[in-house]
């Protein structure tokens, strides 16, 4: 298989092309706040307390996002071909390592921004061997400081966490593990305040709160209506960046007004009978994070073998996994979100036990899993979770590829195989 150039994804959403216009302006604005101005900032993991960083008004450079964003311009494979040259293995987990790639690379001429530069602190959780590797390097080639945070031990296992996660969070996150992320966070805050003057208002922190449940409210909204609707009216095309570009911003003005504009957007599309594909004949679901590198690949089979890939868990995850009644307790109720919000995603019994639910709920006809070869926490609980749906009946596909490196990914290759996928499963 020969690497070939992704395909951009069709818009119809007028919330779509505000959303990227949003991001565009953000983007413009914090390069020109921790680039030009050396505004502290701090570059972290997606499942760190991002909420902290708001509250105290530090910008935040989300790794995940930096990675899609280097690999959307389709820089990833320059990036980690220096990474081998410098003596790391071509195996090396790629999502999480792509921004240290890009650092070790040095190359102002081709990254974006010029690269970025030192930040206040790097954040992660330690969800697998190799990640507290990837940040300690890096921080080590930025000259800054690394903020571990653990990702202890989940011994109560419940298949349905997600029917009661949103008030009964202290029993189904367990009491200890959420009092270990509550302290280590607080380590955090007194690490920030010291290293940038800015403090923590418990109460702006707790108004926060309260409009992240606002908006993640609208966002299972929308995601019930798509699951519920025939057409689908929005496909994960643009299911993606109207969920992860408010995520980005969760609680603030613009990502509370934008998903409830998703989400009347998407209500208005059901009630009109309009559909992402005119030709709907198969619900297909999308397991593992998105292909960055080329979007129009969930779009390709739409019209020519009715195939709409109508689920991926950025929107549903909403529901079940941001929700919190804060119960007076602001800091316990934001641990409990970031405590298992990787687990639940990629570990069983949580990961299987969600999906099968949601393929039920959404009426899918199969699935298609990414499987990427390097990336090990991906990997962790897809095998289970593709068993658990095939026993469900809903056939998988298993693709061996990667989110953010394009180098083995060809476009009309991929497309065909699914093609084939779904022949061979007398679907299409």
């Amino acid at each position: 298989m020969t690497a070939g150039p992704g395909i951009r994804s069709r818009k119809t959403l007028a919330c779509t092309a505000e959303a990227t216009a949003f991001q565009k302006a953000f983007g413009q604005e914090l390069k020109r706040k921790v680039v030009e101005e050396g505004e502290p900032f701090v570059i972290a993991q997606a499942d760190t307390p991002h909420e902290i960083f708001h509250a105290m008004d530090i910008p935040v450079i989300a790794n995940q996002w930096w990675s899609a964003y280097i690999s959307a311009k389709q820089l990833s494979a320059r990036y980690f071909d220096a990474m081998v040259e410098a003596g790391y293995p071509a195996n090396s987990c790629k999502y999480c390592s792509l921004g240290l790639a890009c650092t070790l690379a040095n190359d102002p001429a081709t990254a974006p921004w010029g690269g970025l530069p030192t930040p206040t602190v790097l954040v992660a959780r330690l969800t697998c061997d190799c990640i507290q590797h990837v940040f300690g390097q890096w921080a080590q080639a930025m000259g800054t400081d690394f903020f571990p945070m653990e990702a202890p031990a989940w011994e109560h296992k419940e298949v349905h966490w997600y029917t009661r996660s949103n008030s009964e969070w202290e029993e189904v996150y367990e009491e200890d593990r959420i009092a270990l992320m509550m302290r280590e966070t607080e380590d955090l805050i007194a690490l920030l305040e010291r290293k940038t003057g800015r403090t923590l208002d418990l109460g702006k922190l707790t108004l926060l709160m309260d409009r992240i449940n606002e908006q993640e409210q609208y966002l299972w909204e929308a995601a019930q209506a798509i699951g519920e609707a025939r057409p689908c009216p929005v496909s994960i095309a643009e299911q993606m960046p109207n969920t992860m570009i408010p995520q980005w911003h969760r609680g603030s003005d613009w990502a509370v007004e934008h998903a409830r504009k998703f989400r009347d957007e998407v209500r208005e599309r059901v009630a009109h009978g309009l559909g992402a594909s005119t030709n709907e004949k198969l619900r297909l679901m999308w397991i593992g994070a998105g292909v960055w590198h080329d979007p129009g690949f969930y779009q390709a089979l739409e019209e020519t073998k009715g195939a709409v890939f109508v689920w991926s868990m950025y929107l549903p995850f909403a529901g079940p996994q941001y929700i919190r009644e804060v119960k007076g307790k602001p800091m316990e109720a934001l641990a409990s979100r970031i405590c298992s919000i990787n687990e639940v995603l990629h570990l069983p019994p949580w990961m299987n036990g969600w999906m099968t639910s949601e393929a039920e709920r959404c009426g899918i006809d199969a699935a298609v899993m990414l499987l990427p070869p390097d990336n090990r926490l991906s990997q962790s609980g897809n095998k289970l979770t593709a068993l658990a749906l095939e026993e469900a009946g809903v056939p998988v596909l298993m693709i061996d590829a990667d989110m953010v490196d394009a180098k083995n990914w060809d476009h009309d290759a991929m497309v065909a195989l699914v093609a084939d996928f779904l022949a061979g499963r007398g679907l299409a």
